[in-house]
């Protein structure tokens, strides 16, 4: 049988429970699955939990993953060497970004099977490392603005985006301006890097989340008022705040786990709704599958007209070591846009090695 080369976690903990391995080759793809060459992926809060066994967005989530070790990453940019007989959207040698299926093995390995549904072409424009960076969290503030709190293009609203500079928030703002067309997108961010990044990301307004926030909401006096926010950090720390500040019949969304406790705000008085958004429902319930490669076939043709910028802000050697580096810069906190690895990036290490 086949090996490969890849970075696997068997007793969840620290980050040194990343150890390099050799593991089996994945079978020839059947059905809709297509065999991917990575040649990038990167590195989300999400896989911080999950290679410390904590992942908790779904209760039978460690009851489903693979054993007896599980290849960590969700995004990835590579090359199709194979596809099952039922695909109909890739054929081998095409260039694509993705992220893969939380309950399947991850793109921390020379080769990865991934659903194709999941799966769009590589904007021609960015390089391998730089496509990485983008799946997670395109489809997820896409699926979070346009889909969950199905915000209209071109509404006289305005959207209140906790943790700007973050992965998630700072194409949240850029969907915001660029594809819906907001008037108004309030970012939260508290070092003055992390306030030009956000504004570099479209928004058009920058709080401090360590100050009060509905105080200095009201005193940026916008035209329109806050009829969303988008949680994407500490969903608990906010939940008071987001009742103050959203419109009566608004919408709140967060991405991040919590007790969301609304007993004693406004929530109710305001008739708000609360709504929770999470990539992988779609892969992991079977429903709606082909919607993210719509997703990201858009995301392709925006990026290569200009209109959505990759937020890449960090690289690393696709290696044990690269990717031991990249999981401490998350777990330090105050990370700026996105990190990935590449093959071909400096290292002293071999790839996935």
């Amino acid at each position: 049988m086949a090996s490969m080369k890849a970075v696997v976690v068997e007793n969840y903990g620290g980050i040194d429970r990343l150890e390099h391995r050799r593991v089996p080759k994945p079978a020839s793809p059947t059905g809709r699955d297509i065999l991917v060459r990575v040649l990038a992926c990167s590195v989300n809060p999400i896989d911080m939990k999950v290679r410390a066994g904590r992942y908790d967005d779904y209760p039978d989530y460690y009851d489903r993953v693979p054993r007896p070790y599980q290849i960590c990453g969700f995004d990835a940019a590579g090359i199709v060497e194979e596809v099952g007989k039922d695909c109909t959207l890739f054929k081998p040698s095409d260039e694509v970004f993705y992220s893969g299926s939380p309950v399947r093995q991850g793109s921390n390995a020379e080769w990865q099977l991934v659903d194709e549904r999941s799966v769009g072409r590589k904007p021609h424009n960015l390089s391998f490392v730089e496509a990485a960076a983008m799946p997670l969290t395109y489809v997820t503030a896409y699926e979070a603005l346009v889909e969950r709190m199905e915000i209209r293009k071109g509404e006289r609203a305005g959207l209140l985006i906790i943790n700007g500079a973050g992965g998630v928030g700072s194409v949240a703002s850029q969907i915001a301006r660029t594809v819906l067309q907001l008037p108004v997108v309030v970012t939260t961010a508290s070092r003055p890097e992390t306030q030009e990044f956000t504004k570099a990301m479209g928004a058009t307004h920058v709080i401090n989340h360590r100050k009060d926030l509905k105080e200095q909401i009201d005193s940026l006096r916008l035209e329109v008022p806050i009829r969303y926010i988008f949680i994407t950090h500490s969903t608990d720390q906010y939940m008071d705040a987001c009742a103050k500040i959203c419109e009566p019949l608004g919408k709140v969304c967060s991405i991040v786990q919590g007790q969301a406790r609304m007993y004693g705000t406004p929530f109710m008085a305001k008739s708000l709704a609360f709504i929770w958004e999470v990539i992988g429902t779609k892969p992991y319930y079977g429903v709606d599958l082909e919607s993210q490669h719509r997703i990201l076939t858009e995301l392709a043709d925006l990026v290569e007209e200009g209109s959505i910028r990759c937020h890449l802000t960090q690289k690393f050697k696709l290696s044990l070591e690269g990717l031991r580096e990249g999981h401490a810069a998350i777990e330090k906190g105050g990370s700026i846009g996105k990190i990935a690895f590449g093959v071909d990036e400096a290292g002293d290490a071999e790839a996935f090695a």
